[in-house]
């Protein structure tokens, strides 16, 4: 089964299907929450979710900008969102699935049955599909997550990483090289890290390829659904879509999710500039 969900598809679940609920995760880095445009237009019956609070946390400079929250801490959230076991949920954002997939991520660890829109809202503006305006809140619901920290990695692990599998680093290539850094004090990449941008999944709307073309990209830098794969980015939120572009193939890929932002903040670690991985 995918895990995206056309718009036209996810009408279709609106009119058939009692347990579905809709999470609204748009979201900018940098910028200011997506709420103020969820409340002027969502699709019908979304709840809205704060990345930043409710998939993510605050911690020192070394833990990385979007440490992965507690378990109890995200149930607690997605109680409040309404979801009980069971539930068929979707998410979707306004910018190429990448707040998305954050979401996707955190709640299919803890055993959720979740999907992406596929294009996310510009898909489902473009069909001329209802939206709605307001706050949404539903009945608080009882789900109970498995540990969402199940395919993460630690700092160490990645540093290990490349001597027994394939490690990508999904940021632009400028930044992989270390031409530029826009966020953190450092730039360059974890040595052995091989460059393959999630932008490299999406075509020109926003909308994942097809998978046998995501396959032949994967396959050109050496992976295949035998090899071990992580993916780290900046913060560990655009390394989430990429780790939905593999399961999307039958690939299963762990997430460094401090990323380069807490590599690049621990004093000690090897950084690599340049084009090679090493």
């Amino acid at each position: 089964m995918s895990h995206f969900v056309s718009a036209a598809e996810l009408s279709d679940l609106i009119d058939r299907e009692p347990r579905l609920r809709i999470l609204d995760v748009r979201w900018r880095l940098g910028g200011p929450d997506g709420y103020p445009d969820h409340l002027a237009a969502h699709i019908p019956g979304a709840v809205y979710v704060d990345l930043e609070t409710e998939l993510s946390r605050h911690g020192r400079p070394d833990e990385g900008r979007h440490p992965l929250p507690e378990t109890t801490t995200v149930q607690d959230a997605a109680r409040r969102w309404g979801l009980n076991d069971g539930d068929v949920v979707v998410v979707y954002d306004d910018y190429r699935g990448l707040a998305a997939a954050r979401a996707w991520w955190v709640l299919q660890q803890g055993g959720v049955d979740v999907r992406v829109l596929d294009g996310g809202w510009p898909a489902w503006r473009a069909a001329g599909l209802p939206v709605e305006s307001g706050a949404v809140t539903h009945e608080s619901g009882t789900v109970t997550l498995t540990d969402i920290g199940g395919g993460s990695l630690t700092i160490d692990e990645v540093a290990a990483f490349p001597a027994s599998g394939v490690l990508l680093d999904v940021r632009a290539p400028e930044r992989y090289r270390g031409e530029t850094e826009p966020y953190d004090p450092v730039a360059g990449h974890i040595p052995g890290a091989i460059n393959l941008p999630t932008a490299t999944h999406l075509d020109a709307d926003g909308k994942a390829r097809g998978t046998d073309e995501i396959r032949t990209n994967l396959a050109a830098i050496g992976v295949t659904a035998q090899t071990p794969v992580a993916a780290y980015c900046g913060s560990g939120i655009t390394a989430a879509h990429t780790a939905l572009m593999l399961a999307e193939t039958g690939i299963n890929a762990q997430i460094f999710h401090g990323s380069w932002s807490q590599w690049s903040n621990t004093p000690g670690r090897p950084v690599v500039t340049g084009p090679d991985p090493r």
